[in-house]
């Protein structure tokens, strides 16, 4: 049964939001302790629910219980926990139902309600999110049109935006409204999109409850109170066609889902196989303005071999390259997978993600498992690719960045400052000659660490490394002379000056030395290694 999603005037969503605070995520974990937040992680709920119910009536126990676990709770502790809007006044909004106005009588949650928290580059933000409830409290698959709470995928995005001052931001498939909750921190304006009338209703209330803490980031001294979100519902583009902004962010519904598997409002956009993503990369431009920033997540098909649009092999970086010729604005791609899943992998993440089991539904879990390898094999799919898409329409001439790489290592969150800098970085590269870079007095990160290898006898090492520690913790192989060039960058001496004393001591001629320097001095700012 679909729940209807709660709605909350302004003197409720107020009184629920002094309720709520100080229940923290960490508070959370400090409650139930490591071992039950832990399984909460993995959607298994019952050691968090024996930790919180020994708790006893204290409020962070009960709203846990009630909101999180989807634990009944007697009236009267729900009375106590929601002191100012009470359990009537959580009934009407549409949190929850009670079996009786006696103080023993059981109430029990309607949606999910859970605090969320993360680090900003201007600190932490903690706050509430109501979604649907999932298929861990509900023990079914969820409905087609249910609303998602704030999963890993959303918590990528937010980590990985760069959160510059912005005029105009649009949300596209905003969901439960998390994208612009973070937009409004740094945003003059959001406009928050998405095809799902429940998801919209879920990111009003989300962005009511939370109104007060929405106006205290980087923006705060732009405007003095929280500005109401543009809300809009309609398919990808169409609800913004016309308009410009200066960054769109988007979880758009990418999910490749074949003909005979279901499908979810949140996850599926109805396009045939990779076909969302082709479309947000080639069309987005459309609707920045110059200068403006795209950053998307998407999945892209990896062919086997030839494929009919003759593809060679199984390179992604020819697919997305692709669609970017076929964009009508041409613009700047930077392409970060991190993730490639085969068929079957790929069938079992997203058909648990809805709550489809073997041992729920036998014949949906065999017949849905069958339709992605089928659809996938005829279509010479060998593996499915996730990936962070950062797109950027140049501010006049033609695009100078068409980036692809592959990262499937740990990265330092938030990530958004490590793009930023590397957009900056490979602006100023675009805009130097090798003898400009030569005349350059560079840095080394302060994240940058050498490491030597070899053989304890001998007297130089067979292996020199230079390891980043934040941003993509990248490690660059280095020869002797690209060693001691960084090590000599202190901000005081040029390029130029240090490639000329490197080449004396090692006895190599000038120009030789400068002529593999300067390329590699260009990836090493390219990647933040180094610094102006």
């Amino acid at each position: 049964m679909t729940t209807r999603p709660p709605a909350a005037d302004a003197p409720a969503a107020a009184a629920l939001h002094a309720d709520l605070d100080g229940w923290t995520v960490d508070g959370v974990s400090e409650l139930v302790g490591d071992r039950a937040f832990r399984a909460l992680g993995r959607e298994q709920v019952t050691p968090a629910l024996v930790a919180a119910r020994a708790a006893g009536p204290e409020a962070a126990a009960v709203l846990t219980r009630l909101f999180m676990l989807g634990d009944d709770v007697t009236r009267a502790q729900a009375d106590a926990a929601l002191s100012r809007l009470g359990t009537q006044g959580a009934e009407r909004i549409g949190l929850v139902e009670a079996a009786g106005a006696e103080p023993g009588d059981a109430v029990r949650a309607l949606v999910d309600v859970r605090p969320y928290s993360a680090t900003t580059e201007d600190g932490q933000v903690d706050w509430w999110i109501a979604s649907d409830q999932g298929e861990s409290v509900t023990a079914r698959a969820v409905g087609r049109d249910h609303v998602l709470g704030v999963g890993g995928a959303s918590t990528t995005l937010a980590s990985v935006t760069m959160r510059a001052p912005r005029r105009r931001v649009l949300d596209l498939g905003t969901g439960c409204g998390i994208q612009a909750m973070h937009a409004s921190l740094h945003a003059d304006s959001v406009v928050a999109t998405d095809l799902s009338v429940r998801a919209l209703a879920y990111a009003r209330f989300n962005e009511s409850v939370n109104a007060p803490a929405l106006g205290a980031g980087a923006a705060a001294h732009r405007a003095s109170s929280h500005r109401a979100w543009d809300l809009r519902e309609g398919s990808m583009l169409e609800p913004v066609a016309g308009e410009t902004f200066d960054l769109v962010v988007s979880n758009p519904p990418f999910v490749i889902t074949p003909p005979g598997a279901p499908t979810y409002e949140y996850r599926d956009g109805g396009a045939v196989g990779d076909g969302v993503t082709a479309a947000l990369i080639t069309d987005v431009g459309t609707v920045l303005e110059p200068g403006g920033v795209a950053q998307l997540l998407g999945n892209w098909e990896i062919r086997a071999g030839a494929s009919g649009e003759g593809e060679a092999g199984a390179d992604w970086r020819i697919r997305i390259g692709r669609w970017l010729d076929a964009a009508p604005v041409p613009l700047d791609a930077w392409i970060i997978q991190r993730d490639a899943l085969d068929a079957a992998e790929y069938a079992e993440t997203w058909l648990r993600d809805a709550g489809v089991t073997a041992d729920r539904d036998p014949a949906l879990w065999s017949s849905a498992y069958e339709a992605y390898l089928r659809a996938f094999d005829e279509g010479g799919v060998e593996a499915i690719g996730f990936g962070l898409v950062v797109l950027r329409r140049p501010l006049t001439g033609a695009p100078t960045i068409r980036r692809f790489e592959e990262h499937e290592g740990a990265v330092a969150m938030p990530l958004g400052p490590t793009l930023a800098a590397g957009l900056e970085a490979h602006d100023w590269l675009a805009s130097v000659s090798d003898a400009e870079v030569l005349d350059a007095a560079l840095t080394v990160a302060p994240d940058v660490t050498k490491e030597t290898h070899g053989r304890p006898l001998e007297a130089h090492p067979e292996h020199i490394l230079l390891r980043q520690g934040g941003g993509f913790g990248r490690v660059i192989k280095a020869d002797t002379a690209l060693a001691g060039l960084v090590g000599a960058c202190d901000g005081e001496l040029t390029v130029g000056q240090i490639a000329h004393a490197l080449a004396a001591l090692l006895d190599v001629p000038a120009g030789e030395m400068i002529g593999g320097l300067v390329p590699a001095v260009r990836d090493l700012v390219r990647d933040g290694l180094l610094l102006r």
